[in-house]
Parts: structure tokens; sequence; C-alpha cells
């Protein structure tokens, strides 16, 4: 099982992806993702959650394979539903959501990411929006709240990538370990977070997103749909391809 969800007694849930070889992730386990966090969330024992990965890298967004080797817009559609689904239910999750991330974390990952609560990273971690290179767009609105909109914008034309230790200097990732020391760290802010009234805790994670400045759902959804358009126009199809003949 790709998405592993485990209630511990302290409070804590851990969410914890593995899907070999990069955490790149298929349709089914975006849903997947969704639904372990929501569920998780609903819980009323639980008090923070941790979304953390195994293997050499945090999340690589969406299986191309698969969107390439299905017919039609069938896995398109999914995963944009997919992705939107997963992002949201982070965002949304009634209690704050700690990022544990290790290795790359890019595309979806950002999405994951931007939209929780607290990042912890390894210092091996880098985080970057790939999707102009594969012929679409997303994510930006979750770039957008780890860095400043003009380096956001940079980063994505360009798909360049930033290092966890340049947004520890931006504040939007709180501390940067070993990788070895990642998940203790990790534990330690949720056990902080943990030990308090989980009834105040839920207020807070409702009141902090109702002032948000911008609706990060809309925003996203807004962004999916050029990406369809490049679909429809064939743009994305020549990106993709050529991302899978090169076997990355």
């Amino acid at each position: 099982m790709p998405i592993i969800p485990a209630t511990r007694d302290d409070g804590i849930h851990v969410v914890t992806v593995d899907y070999p070889p990069v955490n790149a992730l298929p349709v089914a386990a975006w849903h997947d993702l969704a639904e372990a966090i929501t569920e998780a969330g609903r819980d009323e024992r639980t008090h923070v959650v941790v979304l953390r990965a195994e293997g050499r890298g945090f999340n690589a967004g969406v299986d191309i394979k698969e969107m390439q080797h299905t017919s039609g817009f069938h896995a398109l559609l999914g995963a944009n539903r997919g992705c939107y689904q997963a992002f949201k239910a982070v965002y949304e999750c009634p209690v704050p959501v700690v990022a544990a991330v290790q290795g790359f974390c890019l595309g979806g990952g950002v999405g994951l990411v931007g939209n929780a609560d607290t990042i912890i990273a390894s210092d091996d971690a880098y985080f970057g929006v790939p999707e102009v290179d594969r012929g679409a767009l997303g994510a930006a609105t979750h770039l957008a709240r780890l860095v400043p909109p003009h380096l956001m914008r940079t980063l994505y034309y360009t798909s360049r990538t930033i290092t966890a230790e340049q947004l520890l200097t931006h504040g939007s990732v709180l501390e940067v370990v070993p990788r070895a020391d990642l998940d203790e760290a990790a534990l330690r802010v949720a056990a902080e977070i943990a030990a308090k009234d989980p009834r105040v805790i839920r207020a807070a994670k409702e009141a902090l997103n109702g002032i948000d400045p911008v609706d990060v759902n809309h925003s996203y959804r807004f962004e999916q749909g050029f990406t369809f358009e490049l679909n429809l126009a064939g743009v994305a199809d020549e990106h993709r391809d050529r991302f899978v003949e090169q076997g990355r």
C-alpha cells in the first residue's frame, strides 16, 4: 500500500507516501493520499498530522508515464482531480499538517508542502515546479506560499529549483536538518503542537485559513484550466512524450 496512515497514542497521526522508485504518484495514489489526510483530520484523537515519504525524495509529482500510456484525457483529468483533492485535503485538514521533506520535492510535491502548515526539510532537500518543461501549468499557487512573488515567477518560468537552505532564509522552511534526523525533527515540532489544547488548535487552523489572502483551492483550479488548454492544443503531449523517451 503506497499511502500508509499510522495513528500514535500522543495525538500525532503520520501519513507516509511510499511509491518507488521516485514517489511519482499515479491517479489512484493522489486520491488515496487525499482520503488518508481527510480521515486523519476527522478523527478527534488527531491533534496534528505529519506528512512524510520513504525513498530518495519526498515527491516527484504526477506519474507522467501513466498519463502517456493512457488513451484520451482520462489520466489527465484523473491527475488534475487527484492533485486538487490531495492539496485541498492538506489545506483543509482541521488540524495542522507538518511536512517532512527529503531530497526532491517537485511539481505536486510543492502543491502538498505549499499547503502544509509547517515544513521541516533535510539538508539535501530541494523544491521546484518543472511544469513549464512538461508543457503544463500548476502549483504556482503553492510555490507562491514559499517564496516572494518575483522569485516565484523566475523559478516558474525557468523551472529552476531552490534548496531547503534557501527557503529557510525566506521563512517558509522552519528547520533544515541532516536527513537521518528528519523524522525526529518533524515529530518534535508535531509533539509541541499536539501538546496544546486540540480544541484551540482546531479553531486556530480554521481561523488562519479564513484570513489567508488567497483562496488556494480556486487559485489552483484556475491554473489547471490552462493545463487542459495546453493538452487540447497538443503541446503538453509533445513535452511529456519527450520526457518519457528520455527515460527520466
